[in-house]
């Protein structure tokens, strides 16, 4: 089920809204719990009932896997490093088997000119993001968290429908603890609006400018994946396009899963930062996707030495690091390849500030620098095959002439996207948080009472209503389009 699609806004979120208000006026926190379970399962069974199945039989196992892992020691009968092993690979094998084999099959195949066929397969919607989660929580009971005994907490925080198909990715220790405390005493109202503002600047970002921006850039990379020459025009509002694309997109979902956690009771973390301000490679990964880089920092790169060991395993490191990043995000080489240009980037990057006279001094270029790096890697992310890829790198280059002026409606979508990127406030300031708190790893503390532009004003209602208007306008008008990150 698509936030932004009717169906969300008029039927479901108005009945799981009632529901819980009316639980909350009983005083009944634990039906509060399972009225969220329920709603979660339906959220995820609109789309394929059958895969309801796979997520609660995988959580079932994972829950008892972390039972077993914070078992004592007489208890166990096995030593806890197999336990973990067991649940990694567990989840691992899940993960594999509908997101990978098709691709592991193809390479067999050209390796070894064999010709295994196992068929095409659906891909679980969220299984990367909540496999990501079960791993977490594994590891964190592992290294001495308390395992969750409560089985429907442990569901919630898998199940929960604002993040299960996108994320954010939350750590057991973000969310465990408010399931257990949540919905106690009065409701928090200043949490509801700041999740309202989250909500409709998440849902304008995805229906105003990344599916506006959409139509112009996808034909593009389209007629490159057909063989067609790509201009250097061409490529470069196509690429340009894209990175816009891509961020109103993820950050309007990561916006929109915030705000409607914030109305259930839960505060999640945030996902995005203006990354494309960042003044360097490392920078970017700290302000963008920002749950995955946690992730991928705590859970593989700091378990695989870090910067430990000297610069040969420090850069063996990153590299590893980024090229697994890379592939979780997709089944292709294209993909492996975006994270060895990230991974190289990185290496640079930590070169660079090991010789600089002061690392923390970055000259006003590095931020274009940066952006135009990130934008030349995108195009890899964005590709259906590394040679449409190739295609697009190559028209960037010139190999192709200058190519074609683009339209000028698409003209008009690139210098209002890229003025919002690098111009205007993120969400964080506009619905009243502390940006300079905006990079911790949970939700801080409201501080509506601080004077921003949407503070509690007579504007802030305003402004949210017109957003809103313009949205349901776009909505009515043209079918919903699915999250990019839906696919990953």
């Amino acid at each position: 089920m698509l936030f932004q699609s009717p169906e969300f806004l008029f039927l479901f979120l108005p009945a799981v809204l009632a529901g819980l208000g009316l639980l909350r006026m009983l005083g009944w926190r634990r039906g509060i719990v399972a009225w969220l379970i329920v709603a979660s399962i339906v959220f995820y069974a609109r789309w394929e009932p059958v895969f309801v199945l796979l997520i609660l039989g995988s959580t079932t196992v994972n829950y008892g896997f972390g039972r077993w892992l914070g078992a004592p020691e007489e208890a166990r009968h096995v030593r806890r490093s197999s336990i973990l092993a067991l649940g990694l690979a567990f989840n691992l094998t899940i993960l594999g088997y509908f997101k990978y084999r098709g691709f592991f099959a193809e390479n067999w195949n050209a390796l070894f000119g064999s010709h295994f066929d196992l068929g095409a397969i659906v891909l679980p919607l969220g299984i990367s993001f909540f496999s990501f989660q079960k791993i977490a929580y594994l590891v964190d009971v592992y290294r001495g968290t308390t395992p969750e005994r409560n089985f429907a907490n442990y569901l919630l925080f898998v199940l929960f429908f604002p993040q299960l198909i996108a994320g954010p990715i939350v750590h057991p220790g973000e969310f465990l603890p408010q399931a257990r405390t949540a919905w106690q005493g009065r409701a928090d109202w200043a949490g509801i609006r700041q999740g309202l503002v989250f909500f409709v600047l998440g849902l304008a970002k995805k229906v105003i400018l990344a599916d506006s921006i959409s139509r112009f850039v996808s034909p593009t990379f389209t007629w490159a994946a057909g063989g067609g020459p790509i201009g250097a025009v061409e490529g470069w509002t196509a690429a340009l396009g894209y990175t816009l694309q891509l961020y109103f997109d993820f950050s309007g979902y990561t916006d929109m899963a915030i705000g409607l956690a914030l109305c259930l009771g839960i505060r999640l973390p945030f996902n995005f930062n203006s990354p494309y301000r960042a003044h360097s490679i490392q920078e970017f990964w700290q302000r963008w996707h920002m749950t995955l880089s946690r992730f991928i920092r705590d859970y593989l790169y700091i378990p695989l030495g870090g910067n430990r060991g000297g610069l040969f395993f420090h850069y063996r490191n990153l590299l590893l690091t980024m090229l697994i990043a890379g592939l979780w995000h997709g089944a292709g080489w294209h993909f492996v390849l975006w994270g060895g240009v990230h991974g190289v980037y990185l290496a640079i990057h930590h070169a660079w500030r090991r010789r600089a006279p002061d690392p923390e001094a970055y000259p006003w270029w590095t931020v274009p620098a940066t952006f135009l790096s990130v934008v030349v890697a995108w195009v890899l992310f964005r590709a259906e095959t590394l040679r449409s890829a190739g295609a697009i790198l190559l028209g960037m280059a010139g190999a192709h002439g200058k190519g074609f002026m683009p339209h000028q409606n698409l003209l008009g979508w690139l210098i209002l996207g890229t003025a919002i990127v690098f111009l205007a406030p993120n969400s964080q300031w506009w619905a009243g948080v502390a940006a300079d708190s905006a990079a911790t790893p949970g939700m801080p503390r409201r501080v509506w009472n601080r004077m921003t532009p949407l503070s509690l004003h007579w504007a802030a209602a305003a402004v949210l209503a017109l957003l809103t208007l313009i949205c349901l306008l776009q909505i009515f008008s043209q079918p919903p389009s699915e999250f990019i990150y839906f696919n990953f």
